[in-house]
């Protein structure tokens, strides 16, 4: 076999269609050859260093972003429910503590863009990371680092990496071929991906007995 393809994953739980990509990118690692890494990453710094608009500034994206969300849940088998005020949840409240706990991302999620629930408080962060299956230690040490200098740091770097591949939004999936990064921004290049890697694209539930999440 040959050595597998590096592929970044640089999202932001904030982002509904990053979710759409984290779940296609964990469900195709058991499929393709590739080395997945993920890249939580602060769209917020993102955004405003590449001087992008968020679309809930724009109103025909944002009310295009609602319709567009429905039947992107249905195809990708993702539980995706816009909150009620999703301006306030995406621009005012936020996601950088949240972007600090890498493996609670799931349960993020699903927190924000399904059950319309806060992810800024701490307890917010230890529920959903109790859902995630941390103990109790883990969990008063994930959120200690969330304020931690170290990740704080992590998180700019990250942002920071992004930026300098040319990322002005998420979710980007950056895949190393050759020496060289290739870029793919938004959810719905998997295929352009598969094809540039050898690999196949076999629709968003290559494994069909996935279950519903």
């Amino acid at each position: 076999m040959s050595s597998r393809k590096v592929i970044e994953l640089f999202f932001d739980v904030v982002s509904p269609y990053s979710w759409l990509a984290f779940e296609v990118m964990c469900r195709y690692r058991k499929v393709w050859n590739i080395e997945l890494r993920l890249r939580p990453t602060f769209l917020g710094g993102v955004m405003e260093g590449s001087g992008n608009k968020p679309p809930g500034l724009v109103p025909n994206k944002f009310l295009y972003m609602g319709k567009d969300l429905n039947r992107l849940s249905e195809y990708f088998n993702v539980p995706l429910k816009p909150p009620a005020d999703v301006p306030e949840a995406m621009f005012k409240k936020g996601s950088l503590n949240a972007m600090r706990v890498e493996r609670v991302s799931r349960e993020l999620w699903r927190r924000i863009w399904y059950e319309d629930r806060d992810i800024t408080e701490p307890a917010s962060l230890s529920e959903a990371a109790m859902k995630a299956g941390l103990s109790d230690s883990e969990i008063k040490r994930a959120l200690e680092l969330c304020n931690s200098q170290e990740v704080k740091e992590k998180l700019k770097s990250a942002t920071e990496e992004a930026l300098d591949y040319g990322a002005f939004g998420f979710p980007l999936v950056v895949c190393h071929l050759n020496g060289k990064p290739e870029l793919f921004f938004g959810s719905d290049r998997f295929e352009l991906l598969a094809h540039c890697i050898g690999e196949k694209w076999l629709g968003p539930l290559p494994d069909k007995s996935t279950a519903k999440l």
